[in-house]
């Protein structure tokens, strides 16, 4: 009887475990997916779009590799439209992924694993079957010998493992970290066969075979790459693709001055061009092209999280490594005076790592704030829990006399001293100095007034601008003392986190923890944003985490704007819907009648 009992209750359990695994088209972070099983576009394509045509694209600095998986070398622009993952996102959803090389995507209610069944009809570019096996290889692979960012993105990974000829699964440490089953989705897939006789550690230039819509068409070292639409691709009548991939061919251009760029888009060298430069926005498409409408000159505003620009600490070296020190350096950045003067007023300033989201923090910490952030407040500041953050601000007219006086007072405290115009340490008898990395010389009109500032503390400051491929690898080996740099970020922060601000990364070469944090706090508040159950308990974790960021002063914050400034001749058709988080040009397509237009018009401007 107890037997039967015994065999009974093995059976129930069995299917309730069964009960609570999903298997579906799609997975999201949090709810469910916008798009049902069997949909048959994206809202924010023309399912219809005509393939054809040209887009010439530009791109900056140079190149050396088309190895995109690695720290080593220069990669092209455009490489992911080689290598398709195992699933992918929509730009109209906060976070979901849908099946691509993935037909479904398996899961337990408690997210401890995740498995993928492979499309029968996946196919590498050579025709041959894109297998688990090849999904194991790249993990693996990735994981020992790529970008360190692999380690941090799924270090919570156990093992992946191969249930049958179309099925594989990844085992994870616990079922604490709720979206690792879809950043495990975003893996790029490659093909195991190719890399069998060939170094991964290394750069080259010989032709990848991917599984993407595209193929590289042609190149020149350093100076252009194209892209030629894969007739074969085996992708392309996919709901999740219809409507994209509407160019024949893609071409980057690569050039090493901004400015040089806006005159190859004034002369119809390049199609389009995102201007990052509030003046040149406002001053330099005074033209006839503009004018007549040939050009055309959009601000498209977007509801994207703007992360953090700013002016970034090494904190490895020892005259950042003290709080007070780092706040006090805020004081000297006169964002008012330089947005009014060299950007036109078009910026706003920068208060948040998850700027232009729900995710930033502001005001006083809540009550559910607090639950958390009381956890910790033996080892964060007071301040923290009494004043609302705020960024030094001025009135704009350059005078700045009042700031300087409370980071002097911040200095003073903290043993430096002004001597005969030089700020010293009381201490060390060590001078005030310090390098500002460049590798744009646009940059340099922006760091030179924050550099006089600086100078009327006694700090001594140079500015030295390299090239990209210096400047990478000085980034990736932190040798550096401040440089400007951004932290993007996605509406579902997670394990990237990790790479950004946690401890480990802060000593492997290549981490995006380019400012050095070690620190336990930001260390538990990331994995507590990671096991984040559902949408407001992430909210909430996020904005605990920005808070300790912002306290700490690791960066001087910079400033940002919610649009893209995007210039584009007038050869283009747009679906009717666009993507609330992406500019979407994946969806356009050219109208060749346009085009022909447009080239004989051209030539009456020239």
């Amino acid at each position: 009887m107890l037997k039967k009992i015994f065999i009974i209750l093995i059976v129930l359990n069995s299917y309730k475990s069964f009960a609570e695994i999903n298997e579906s088209h799609a997975i999201a972070m949090h709810g469910s997916p916008k798009y049902k099983e069997n949909f048959s576009n994206v809202d924010y394509v023309n399912p219809s779009a005509p393939k054809g045509g040209n887009i010439r694209l530009d791109a900056f600095g140079s190149f050396d590799s088309f190895n995109a998986f690695i720290s080593k070398g220069e990669q092209a622009a455009g490489l992911s439209y080689l290598f398709e993952t195992l699933t992918v996102r929509t730009y109209d959803e906060a976070f979901t992924e849908y099946g691509l090389i993935a037909k479904t995507i398996e899961w337990p209610k408690d997210r401890s694993w995740v498995a993928f069944e492979l499309r029968k009809e996946a196919k590498w570019h050579d025709g041959k079957k894109i297998t688990p096996e090849d999904v194991i290889w790249t993990f693996n692979t990735l994981m020992e010998k790529g970008h360190p960012f692999y380690k941090y993105y799924y270090s919570d990974v156990v093992e992946v493992i191969k249930i049958n000829n179309s099925k594989v699964r990844f085992n994870f440490k616990n079922d604490k970290n709720l979206e690792l089953p879809l950043i495990i989705g975003q893996l790029p897939v490659l093909p195991s066969h190719y890399w069998k006789n060939r170094n991964f550690e290394e750069t080259t230039l010989e032709i990848p075979i991917g599984s993407g819509p595209y193929k590289i068409n042609s190149f020149d070292p350093g100076r252009s790459i194209t892209y030629k639409l894969n007739e074969d691709y085996w992708g392309k009548n996919l709901s999740i693709n219809k409507g994209k991939n509407n160019f024949e061919k893609i071409t980057y251009q690569y050039f090493k001055d901004r400015e040089i760029v806006r005159l190859a888009l004034k002369s119809g060298d390049i199609d389009i061009f995102n201007e990052n430069q509030s003046k040149a926005w406002a001053t330099a498409y005074d033209i006839p092209v503009v004018e007549n409408g040939l050009l055309k000159k959009d601000l498209i505003g977007h509801e994207n999280p703007q992360g953090m620009q700013a002016f970034v600490f090494n904190t490895r070296k020892n005259i950042f490594k003290n709080k007070k020190v780092r706040q006090a350096l805020s004081y000297a950045f006169d964002f008012e005076w330089t947005n009014k003067n060299l950007f036109y007023g078009a910026y706003k300033r920068t208060n948040s790592f998850f700027e232009n989201s729900e995710l930033a923090s502001s005001g006083l910490p809540e009550e559910e704030e607090l639950k958390i952030l009381n956890q910790y407040k033996n080892e964060l500041p007071k301040e923290l829990f009494l004043k609302e953050f705020e960024i030094p601000k001025t009135d704009g007219s350059g005078f700045i006399r009042n700031e300087l006086s409370k980071a002097i007072s911040l200095l003073s405290d903290e043993g430096w001293r002004l001597d005969n115009g030089k700020l010293i340490n009381s201490s060390t008898g060590e001078e005030f100095k310090f390098e500002i990395l460049l590798v744009s010389p646009a940059f340099e009109r922006i760091v030179l007034p924050f550099k006089d500032n600086l100078k009327k503390l006694g700090i001594s400051v140079s500015v030295r601008i390299i090239d990209s491929a210096q400047y990478q690898e000085r980034l990736n080996t932190f040798d550096f003392d401040m440089i400007v740099s951004s932290f993007g970020q996605s509406l579902s922060p997670g394990n990237e986190q990790r790479n950004y601000w946690g401890s480990d990364a802060a000593d492997t070469n290549g981490s995006r923890n380019i400012i050095g944090v070690k620190n336990n706090v930001v260390d538990s508040l990331i994995e507590n944003l990671i096991s984040a159950k559902d949408r407001k308990d992430l909210i909430l974790a996020t904005k605990v985490l920005d808070r300790v960021l912002l306290w700490n002063y690791y960066v001087i914050p910079q400033w940002h704007i919610s649009s893209y400034r995007t210039l584009y001749w007038d050869i283009f058709e747009k679906p009717n819907i666009r993507p609330k988080y992406s500019l979407g040009i994946d969806t356009w397509w050219i109208n060749s009648s346009k085009a022909k237009t447009i080239e004989e018009r051209k030539k009456s401007f020239q």
